[in-house]
């Protein structure tokens, strides 16, 4: 690691987890939206991973429930993918 990144906060890229059961599997409409499980927001892609896993197979029985990862990051700041 080099020394001016000891000490240094990992960069946040914030990611949003949620799901719901939808209308019809080929889309992303929701049978009803006050309905939606909003997992949380996650810090970096690993963590919000892991807990969209956990959801989906919480639910693994029921085909029509679908849990989503939105990369929230590239929603406020969408020209930071570009400089990377």
């Amino acid at each position: 690691m080099a020394e001016e990144d000891q000490g240094k906060k990992p960069e946040q890229l914030l990611h949003l987890v949620f799901g719901g059961e939808l209308s019809d599997l080929d889309g992303v409409d929701f049978n009803d939206l006050s309905k939606l499980d909003i997992v949380g927001m996650f810090p970096d892609y690993a963590s919000a991973y892991d807990a969209w896993k956990n959801a989906a197979q919480r639910t693994v029985d029921n085909a029509q429930m679908r849990y989503f990862v939105v990369h929230i990051h590239r929603l406020l700041e969408p020209n930071l993918d570009e400089k990377s």
